[in-house]
């Protein structure tokens, strides 16, 4: 790629919001239900039929704005977006346009170098859903399933202030963290609860001027969302530097076969002869409702990163892993619950929890394991009742089965050995059996305790407590 050039980045990004019901009716917006079997008059488009504003969804707008520094509109009102395509049944789609429920945020991310930079958000609207589009290839038909149809969207547009994909990805990262913690959505990108359409455009470094964008679409995962700006970058330049002119468009990007091809030209675009949307009264929003949402936002990320630093005197670097995502600090506070040691907690959460989610191709909400069933784990192991590999062995039942540690423990055999009567019978053989070993402790070669405590599990099965036996050794061997 030249480096003479500037990538310039805006994201129009979209968010089924966490309501019961659809935004102007009360069909369910549960996912993955029959194709068409969560719909009425409203969201099918039938002549005649009203929509009515989901109050629910107007608030967790506010609080999406609310939390990225938006200014919140009093007076706020839909308007009614022509168009026709199959997924669109009313042939229009509400939406706001020209007074949209909040405006002039920003949220601030870390830049390509980790440097602190603001990213503007122009506005935040709120719309409804279209329908989904069926494509099978082997009949050559599409069908239509309207149970999208209607659910209750914000379409977060930022301003054209980030400049390569790293930036991109830590401005989705935090805006699907604050959304998730608000629990506004759940922001899954695979079930399209959010979805990003990227503008993309580059210019001569010390350019003013913007160069000509293309907008990319069919973007459904970060990594997608990377691959696609990285391309089309170099796409652009390529076209530049020989000579050629960009062309404003929309892209869809092929993750599969790793490149993007043309929808339709911006220049032919349809008008989509925006008016009011006759059938929905205008908003106004009370300064005393704005006042009750702010004090009712819920702690959010970096809140609850200091706060653990300060509260449980963890390291940042464990805070911030823990906060990452809502379930996971949702999980960690849960154990915490139980008593258990908030360090030894972030250990397990961060290390065997995350090891096991990887191996197995899992997310963090795919953890269903009793927070319960974890604090008793880490307390046999303070307890001395199991050792480190033995607890490590345990998780992963409880990891996989939900096991309880104390019953599987129990059933198993596998408490530690305690008595020291008992170990010192067994410490005695070990001793007799390996002179050369004793021989170099007494040397003062200390490695060659570690190969005595190695034969003492050995003929306990492993289930001997380590720090007893080493201490037991010592004892014997000096006497």
């Amino acid at each position: 790629m030249s480096t003479g050039f500037e990538t310039v980045i805006g994201l129009e990004v979209h968010v089924e919001l966490a309501t019961k019901t659809k935004i102007f009716c009360g069909c369910s917006t549960a996912f993955g239900g029959a194709p068409n079997t969560q719909v009425c008059p409203v969201c099918s488009g039938m002549p005649g039929s009203l929509p009515v504003l989901n109050k629910q969804v107007l608030k967790y707008a506010m609080a999406v704005g609310i939390a990225t520094n938006c200014d919140i509109t009093r007076y706020s009102k839909f308007d009614r977006k022509n168009y026709f395509y199959p997924d669109n049944p009313q042939n229009y789609q509400i939406s706001q346009l020209y007074a949209p429920i909040c405006r002039n945020g920003h949220v601030d991310i870390l830049d390509e170098n980790g440097n602190e930079k603001s990213v503007g958000i122009h506005e935040i609207h709120m719309e409804e859903d279209a329908g989904k589009l069926i494509h099978d290839e082997s009949d050559g038909v599409t069908y239509v399933d309207y149970n999208r149809s209607g659910v209750p969207l914000i379409e977060i547009v930022s301003e054209p202030d980030m400049r390569s994909a790293t930036e991109v990805i830590n401005y989705l990262e935090k805006l699907r963290q604050t959304i998730q913690y608000l629990g506004a959505s759940d922001c899954k990108l695979n079930e399209g609860s959010m979805r990003a359409d990227v503008n993309v455009s580059v210019r001569p470094y010390g350019s003013e001027e913007f160069g000509t964008r293309t907008e990319m679409k069919n973007l459904n995962s970060f990594k997608a969302i990377t691959r696609a700006i990285e391309n089309e970058v170099d796409r652009q330049i390529d076209l530049i530097e020989s000579g050629e002119k960009v062309i404003q468009e929309t892209r869809r990007w092929d993750d599969i076969k790793g490149y993007s091809y043309p929808m339709r030209s911006k220049e032919d675009a349809m008008d989509y002869r925006y008016f009011p949307e006759p059938d929905l009264g205008p908003i106004s929003v009370k300064e005393d409702w704005i006042t009750e949402i702010k004090n009712n936002q819920p702690e959010l990320a970096q809140e609850k990163r200091e706060r653990y630093i300060k509260e449980y005197s963890l390291p940042e670097y464990d805070a911030t892993q823990l906060t990452s995502e809502k379930s996971l600090a949702d999980l960690f506070e849960k154990i915490l619950e139980t008593g258990a040691n908030p360090k030894k907690v972030s250990n397990y959460l961060m290390g065997e929890t995350m090891r096991l989610l990887k191996e197995q191709e899992k997310e963090v909400d795919d953890i269903n394991f009793s927070p319960k069933h974890l604090g008793t784990l880490i307390k046999l192991q303070e307890e001395g009742k199991i050792n480190s590999n033995m607890a490590k062995e345990i998780f992963e039942h409880i990891f996989n089965e939900d096991i309880d540690p104390e019953v599987y423990v129990k059933e198993h055999g596998l408490q530690m050995e305690s008595n020291e009567d008992e170990l010192k019978d067994i410490i005695k053989k070990v001793i007799d059996d390996n002179p050369k070993s004793v021989e170099d402790y007494n040397n003062g070669k200390e490695k060659a305790i570690g190969f005595l405590v190695g034969q003492t599990m050995k003929l306990t099965k492993g289930k001997a407590n380590p720090g007893m036996v080493n201490k037991l050794l010592k004892e014997m061997l000096s006497n």
